[in-house]
């Protein structure tokens, strides 16, 4: 199976440069220090206990389905047998173990997201430049990079759920007879997705509205066109324009019958969800604790319970708000008087006598999340202006409009649900939007660089060095490098960032 055919026109070898050299320094930044703090970073307090739990046979209820404790389970049991990463220790998950131990999977994991994103981008056009920048774009969220620094799950849902998107995708573009298998792991990978979260689903969802739009234009048009055949003279053309060179394979979304998404996106992802949670179940059988289905009660009715606002936690943040990032997340936050000092050190130092501020901010790059939400923002209205002349039978099928359907569709998928939601909820739920306008952004900026007015040129390289000079810029936020606190603000722009 190939995920990236060469164009002639393409220079391959400076294509796969790039690439490696985005991943290798992904894997560096993530593996780096991955130790430093010894001690369980926000939400490590379940997901490490939980995963310890596995090991130990311990039984214990979950609040989220199982598959990313039993992933930084399996990392925990390698990591503790490595001849390396094994200088600090601590009791905190329930046993001896080492941060690195239960950190290690999320690192390598995280470090592959770019590469998919990559993928997802070179199956939508065929455009080498597009998937580099895409890529580039992935790499330099610095959520991302906090994420898969520690024992969390976001990166394990993000994973799966841009692995269900590609594989939809090269179903696309493959033969007819050919494409079950691909359709079969993107519901299978849909299904995993779901298993780390219930948001997961978002990501398939993506898929129904991707589908279902394409399939409403289809019959939007024909019924246009016969409308207007009926009424005008023999000979009439319809405004329905079908470009001579479609290089997306969105142009097959109707090919995808009803059958292809109840079987491949509802069975088959059912079916996976509900076999990944027999080990779970084999380890907590009832009587004494909750079977499937009282599972899945269980998690719904835990989380309804959960209240809303700065009571609940000083991070919950409304869905509006991560567009602009206006509420980003402290995961750890520490003060000392020497950067010599152990860190995390007891008891905390007195309020006003902290010399150095060493802080984990789960944040985005700012100016790639601003230019990130102004690209789906246009591409969104570019989308109503296409639907509406879908309409009146005139949606023309060029890779433009495909492209901007499929981003902005996945766009509103994730964040859409979140609309209703009244829990507390962060800024990291919006982790699976966020690629979708990271890739509306790389795409714009690569058709920019691709446009003969030097002008468009010039400002597509502007933003991209911005990009990246500004994830250098809060990197120490990101990986949580010790910082003068007389100087703390200079990366705390905005007052609701603290």
């Amino acid at each position: 199976m190939t995920w990236f055919k060469t164009p002639a026109n393409s220079s391959t070898l400076w294509f796969r440069i790039g690439l490696l050299t985005i991943f290798l320094v992904s894997v560096v930044l993530r593996f780096w220090g991955l130790s430093r703090f010894n001690a369980l970073v926000f939400d490590e307090v379940y997901y490490a206990k939980f995963a310890n739990n596995y090991l130990t046979g311990t039984q214990f209820k979950h609040a989220h389905p199982p598959l990313s404790a039993y992933i930084i389970a399996i990392g925990m049991w390698i990591g503790s047998h490595l001849p390396f990463g094994q200088d600090t220790i601590n009791g905190l998950t329930g046993s001896l173990r080492t941060p690195w131990s239960y950190r290690w999977l999320n690192a390598l994991t995280g470090s592959f997201i770019p590469l998919v994103v990559a993928a997802i981008a070179y199956q939508l056009n065929r455009r080498h430049s597009y998937a580099l920048i895409a890529a580039l774009f992935a790499a330099a969220d610095g959520l991302f990079l906090v994420e898969s620094r520690y024992a969390l799950n976001n990166v394990y849902l993000v994973i799966l759920g841009l692995l269900g998107q590609l594989f939809f995708l090269i179903a696309l573009s493959q033969p007819k007879y050919q494409r079950w298998q691909s359709l079969a792991l993107s519901g299978v990978f849909f299904g995993a997705c779901a298993c780390i979260k219930w948001n997961g689903l978002w990501f398939l969802l993506g898929v129904y509205f991707v589908w279902g739009t394409a399939w409403i234009i289809q019959w939007r048009t024909k019924q246009v066109t016969l409308q207007k055949s009926k009424s005008t003279t023999p000979g009439y053309t319809n405004k329905i324009q079908t470009s001579k060179r479609v290089s997306t394979p969105l142009i097959n979304l109707t090919q995808l019958n009803g059958f292809h998404i109840i079987w491949y996106f509802y069975i088959i992802p059912a079916l996976t969800y509900s076999l990944l949670w027999i080990p779970h179940l084999i380890m907590n059988p009832k009587p004494k604790f909750p079977g499937f289905w009282e599972s899945q009660k269980y998690i719904l009715e835990f989380h309804e319970k959960i209240g809303s606002g700065s009571d609940v936690h000083p991070y919950c943040s409304q869905w509006y708000t991560w567009l602009f990032m206006l509420r980003p997340v402290a995961y750890f936050y520490q003060t000392a008087q020497t950067i010599r000092e152990q860190v995390p050190a007891y008891p905390p130092l007195p309020a006003g006598s902290a010399k150095v501020i060493y802080d984990v901010h789960a944040m985005g790059n700012p100016i790639l999340w601003w230019l990130s939400t102004a690209a789906i923002l246009i591409l969104f209205l570019l989308l109503v202006q296409r639907l509406v002349l879908a309409l009146m039978g005139e949606f023309a099928s060029t890779t433009t409009n495909y492209i901007t359907l499929y981003l902005v569709m996945n766009w509103l998928a994730n964040l859409l649900p979140w609309v209703r939601v009244t829990r507390c909820i962060f800024l990291y739920h919006y982790m699976g939007s966020s690629v979708f306008a990271g890739l509306g952004l790389a795409w714009i900026m690569d058709r920019w660089l691709h446009r003969e007015q030097h002008q468009w040129k010039n400002a597509a390289r502007i933003a991209i060095a911005l990009v990246v000079v500004a994830f250098i810029f809060w990197l120490p936020i990101y990986l949580g490098l010790p910082l003068p606190a007389k100087s703390y603000r200079l990366w705390m722009w905005f007052r609701s960032w603290i």
